[in-house]
């Protein structure tokens, strides 16, 4: 019994130190949107308290390397330019967004990658229309993948100057495929690492850091939290092969799986990414905060944050947030909720 009130004095004497991350990820604006963009960087992520961005661009930049993965509409380098600077003055870290190995298609389309080098497709020749399949992914070990995708994070780079880079690799479930003839027969979790790997040595060399989604790092079946939020293909393993400098977005839409404080006490730094509910948007803010202030220094250390996330578009959002939108989508109106109830906590803790 006399332990109650020794965990309520923990909870009451927690300090308000600010979290390091305090962050948001959207897509891209469209081109005609830069100057919503502008007004929603410059006036509404500080009055939040805002201080990291995730711009999620994938293949909607008009790319001088290799032209022929742009989807459109797509962001001339002038647009992102500006946005990089408002974030600049607005004191919010740019993280630029490309989504690797899995997510090259949605639906019907296949993404610029793909549509574009179809040699580089995991499961070539297969699933026509994208009929059968989450996504489509492409090989790792394709020889001349490296060279087109490290082309691409590296023009983001030069023209945001950021210093982070996130790579996505979520709900990857087309790896090591018998269809592949480089993958197949492979561990899926030497595959997954090895890709993470590649990624955050190219970024190394360029004095950034790689973030990833969580996901495929947890194993479904052991914690029960399934196939989506984490893997049941074999990738879990990887979490002891890739390096621990690579910084880790556990993302938890239902309910707030206690995973943050396991990939920290794995060695990594990790941030927690909500979506619609403000309960568990709360609910993993609260594991970050009592995790920084009981765990020993080097986990506490590694526990960086929040990262709300949206997936409704970032006019959708942005206009909904503003009070443009007349009569939002419900999606838009419960992300647009969570992220104003979960900064609003976070802006009591500073």
């Amino acid at each position: 019994m006399r332990l109650i009130p020794a965990l309520l004095a923990i909870a009451l004497l927690a300090p308000a130190e600010p979290l390091p991350v305090r962050g948001i990820h959207l897509a891209a604006p469209r081109p005609d949107e830069t100057d919503l963009a502008l007004r929603f960087i410059g006036e509404a992520l500080p009055r939040e308290g805002v201080n990291t961005l995730v711009l999620e661009i994938n293949y909607r930049y008009r790319y001088t390397s290799h032209p022929e993965v742009v989807d459109e509409p797509a962001l001339a380098p002038e647009d992102l330019r500006r946005l990089a600077d408002a974030c600049r003055k607005a004191g919010v870290r740019l993280v630029p967004m490309i989504n690797l190995l899995g997510h090259q298609s949605w639906a019907k389309t296949t993404f610029g990658l793909l549509r574009s080098h179809p040699e580089f497709d995991e499961t070539p020749g297969k699933y026509p229309d994208n009929q059968g399949i989450y996504c489509r992914s492409y090989c790792p070990l394709h020889p001349e993948i490296h060279p087109v995708i490290f082309h691409l994070i590296g023009e983001l780079l030069d023209v945001t100057g950021a210093a982070d880079f996130h790579a996505g690799m979520d709900e990857v479930f087309l790896l090591g495929e018998d269809d592949c003839p480089r993958c197949r027969g492979r561990d899926k979790a030497e595959l997954f690492a090895g890709e993470v790997t590649a990624v955050r040595n190219f970024l190394a060399g360029r004095r950034a850091r790689l973030w990833i989604w969580a996901d495929r790092l947890l194993d479904g079946r052991v914690t029960g939290i399934g196939k989506w939020e984490a893997a049941e293909n074999g990738t879990a393993r990887a979490i002891g092969l890739i390096p621990r400098d690579v910084i880790l977005c556990d993302w938890h839409y239902e309910a707030p799986h206690p995973t943050a404080p396991f990939f920290a006490l794995h060695g990594f730094a990790v941030v927690s990414s909500p979506w619609r509910k403000p309960s568990v948007a709360l609910a993993q803010l609260e594991i970050q905060r009592r995790t920084r202030v009981t765990a020993a220094p080097p986990v506490a250390g590694r526990m960086l944050g929040m990262l709300q996330t949206t997936w409704v578009g970032f006019g959708p959002f942005v206009r909904a947030y503003f009070g443009e939108e007349k009569a939002p989508a419900a999606q838009v109106a419960e992300a647009v909720l969570c992220f104003r109830e979960l900064f609003a906590e976070l802006r009591r803790m500073r």
